[in-house]
């Protein structure tokens, strides 16, 4: 990460499949892995009302950025 930086890492998952249950397996997934749930994002199209995909982000602390000197 370039200095200065936020000292935070991304993660973005596309879903092409919109249900309760794919929303919850992948949001339970990534929490389970450190990750911080950020934001669910819908895309849906003018012929639809139900959602064509949906972007989930993640955020957590990057590692590297967070370690002491000692710990480098």
């Amino acid at each position: 990460m370039p200095e200065g930086g936020s000292g935070m890492r991304y993660k973005f998952v596309e879903l092409s499949t919109v249900t309760d249950q794919d929303l919850e397996r992948t949001v339970n997934e990534w929490v389970g892995q450190g990750w911080q749930l950020d934001a669910i994002r819908f895309v849906v199209t003018e012929h639809s009302r139900r959602p064509a995909m949906a972007f989930v982000s993640f955020v957590r602390e990057d590692a590297s950025e967070a370690a002491t000197p000692a710990d480098r």
